[in-house]
């Protein structure tokens, strides 16, 4: 692949996820929920992944790393796109945005606007490994792309897992079955955002499934910016950040009991066994 194809694909993948950014804010417009941004910034990029993964990139290119790769992207897209899809048809707001939004004042639609387009410009980060994995011309079951998509299938299980773990604890909450005030079950009794932490290992699987250690392929290691993108964004932006912050706000001593107890993004056995206090999480843990 040479510098003008990889430049073009850049500009191809950033252009179309602008577009459909600006989709997801006249939807955001029109519902003022802002749970529909991450819904939309999830497809698009799994489906400007999966179109980016079947594109002939490399002189190369192992067929069947493109059709493993775009399958990889699209199951991504679904399960997450629609666990926040869902999530996000039962609630008015995510409390993650809301603050934001009404710190903006006047300017809230102007600033949203950019908002996801700044989205979408990170978003090239996550559909460039997506090609740059499909276009490693190392086979399958070589080092890079099998190892790859064995952490793949550990992240997605691990992020299914913890989303599954905080429902059905809402759930068991509901309808008094437990008188816990934390979801501190399974992954969360480990990691106050597990879901967070294994999205960054989906990433990571993409950067190695892009990685061949022949050194045939060295255009795969520009991949590895995608989970560093990943990890920076949730652990310090977008992510944990503000979540904290709401949480702290709403539930104060309870929740700050959990933060003393649970490691914050890697899981990490808890620290205090027996302080298993706090408030319940609520809908806005994406």
């Amino acid at each position: 692949m040479s510098w003008q194809v990889f430049l073009a694909l850049i500009a191809i993948q950033w252009a179309s996820l602008a577009l459909i950014m600006a989709g997801g804010w006249a939807a955001w417009r029109a519902t003022r929920n802002s749970g529909w941004i991450d819904v939309t910034w999830t497809f698009a990029v799994g489906i400007v992944g999966a179109i980016s993964a079947i594109l002939p990139l490399g002189p190369a290119s192992d067929g069947f790393n493109h059709l493993i790769v775009a399958a990889m992207i699209a199951a991504w897209a679904l399960r997450l796109g629609l666990y926040i899809a869902s999530r996000t048809a039962g609630i008015t707001d995510d409390p993650r945005y809301a603050k934001i939004i009404e710190d903006w004042g006047d300017q809230a639609e102007r600033n949203m606007f950019w908002f996801l387009q700044v989205q979408a410009f990170f978003g090239v980060f996550f559909v460039l490994a997506v090609a740059l994995a499909a276009a490693n011309s190392a086979p399958f079951l070589s080092a890079g792309p099998l190892l790859g998509l064995i952490v793949f299938l550990l992240g997605i299980a691990g992020s299914a897992t913890a989303d599954r773990q905080l429902a059905s604890f809402k759930e068991a909450k509901v309808a008094g079955r437990t008188d816990k005030r934390v979801c501190d079950v399974g992954l969360w009794a480990y990691s106050r955002h597990p879901n967070y932490f294994f999205e960054v290992v989906i990433w990571v699987a993409f950067a190695i499934f892009a990685l061949d250690f022949s050194g045939a392929w060295n255009w795969g290691l520009i991949a590895l910016l995608a989970p560093l993108c990943m990890y920076w964004l949730l652990r310090y932006v977008s992510g944990v950040p503000p979540l904290e912050e709401h949480m702290v706000a709403r539930y104060g001593d309870d929740y700050r009991a959990y933060q003393k107890r649970v490691s914050v993004f890697v899981p990490w056995p808890p620290t205090d066994q027996s302080s298993r206090i706090g408030a319940p999480l609520p809908n806005s843990e994406g």
